[in-house]
């Protein structure tokens, strides 16, 4: 049995699976891996204060290795479907692109993997391992019922995983650009300086906080956190707000209130970068500005998955494919890698990523049938290895 690509991806953007609607995506992936003989299961998670999340779990074969295929179902809304060209559900083609929400961020890469699963066991029905899909519908969303509980519920049943690949769109202008072989690490600080409120006339009966938070501002991006490392690019920090909720004029306010964000490498944990930013505020503060700083938990750790034969086995079906040697790279955002690698080795290839969140949302029908090809090679390689 064997499906195309452009089939796959236009029946998932028809379902409006906007987080944490399943929208009946995990429902037709269910049907169509089913009958190529894959075990199937829909396990729904749930968390007091978050949304009930479906997610799938599907399997072909028994045998080691096993390569999982990873990424979600779910999407961001659309907005203003009247500001698209086409209905975001559609699924509609002109000049050789697919439009839909989802198109590219990830139910065209999801497709891509499926048709190429599919036509590889179609092909090989004796081959060696497993081929086995990991697929959430809380991906755009709160990410606490999708990835993380499917892969404890995934290892709670004895399921074992030797390598991952994740359809995330990593190619910054075109197919074959880039893999990403890891992520940096992202941790979040609030920080509050204290004065005392007066009025403006009279600065000696106040505490005006706004400058003491401009110094501990500056203390914190006065040096560079790090000059970055093999891998990774110079950790960063920016100042996301700062707000003193003063509507008047004439008030010194009592407070003031900085949120500041750390995309940070393979350096730091985020107990040793807490540590050297309260180091720093400190210095700063000495004993006459009054502050107090929230580190929000994270779990978004960097992480590598080092070159080795899985990363340089997919990078030259790439370029086997598209004629370009894929660039290694850990720039970006979080994404569902983060609890991934805690399973397996794990490396992030999917579609053109220029369009995705945004309003006619699209990608070309010429990349869908090329991404399944290098999946499908990959595939091919991987298992003719084992072998």
């Amino acid at each position: 049995m064997t499906r195309k690509p452009l089939d796959l991806a236009q029946a998932l953007i028809r379902c409006p699976s906007v987080t944490p609607a399943e929208g009946g995506a995990l429902s037709l992936l269910a049907d169509v891996l089913g009958e190529a003989g894959f075990e199937v299961h829909r396990p729904v998670f749930r968390e007091e204060g978050t949304p009930d999340v479906e997610n799938l779990y599907a399997r072909w074969g028994t045998g080691s290795p096993c390569l999982v295929f990873a990424g979600h179902t779910d999407v961001v809304p659309p907005g203003d479907a009247s500001t698209w060209r086409h209905d975001p559900f559609s699924g509609a083609i002109e000049g050789g692109e697919l439009f839909g929400r989802g198109a590219v961020d990830m139910k065209g890469g999801v497709a891509c993997m499926v048709a190429a699963a599919l036509a590889f066991t179609a092909a090989n029905p004796e081959a060696p391992g497993s081929i086995a899909f990991l697929i959430t519908g809380d991906e755009e969303g709160p990410a606490v019922n999708g990835t993380v509980k499917l892969l404890e519920w995934a290892r709670a049943r004895g399921e074992r995983f030797d390598h991952c690949v994740l359809g995330e769109p990593t190619n910054p202008e075109a197919l074959g650009d880039m893999i990403k072989i890891g992520r940096r690490g992202s941790l979040t600080g609030r920080l509050v300086v204290h004065g005392r409120q007066g009025h403006v006339a009279y600065p000696h009966l106040a505490e005006n906080p706004i400058p003491g938070m401009v110094r501990l501002l500056a203390a914190l991006g006065a040096e560079p956190l790090d000059a970055g490392t093999e891998h990774f690019d110079a950790s960063n920090l920016e100042v996301t707000t700062v707000d003193a909720g003063n509507p008047a004029t004439n008030v010194v306010p009592a407070e003031v209130r900085a949120t500041f964000n750390i995309r940070f490498n393979d350096t730091w944990t985020p107990e040793t970068l807490e540590a050297e930013i309260r180091r720093r505020l400190d210095a700063a503060a000495g004993n006459t500005v009054r502050y107090t700083l929230r580190v929000e938990p994270t779990n978004a750790v960097a992480f590598l998955t080092a070159p080795g034969p899985f990363v340089e086995r997919f990078a030259m079906a790439v370029e086997a494919e598209t004629g370009r040697r894929p660039a290694l790279s850990t720039t970006g955002g979080t994404s569902d890698a983060r609890f991934i690698k805690d399973h397996c080795p794990v490396l992030e290839f999917g579609l053109v990523g220029q369009t995705m969140h945004a309003v006619d949302e699209r990608v070309a029908v010429a990349d869908l049938d090329r991404l399944a090809a290098i999946y499908r090679r990959f595939l091919d390689g991987y298992f003719g290895a084992a072998a």
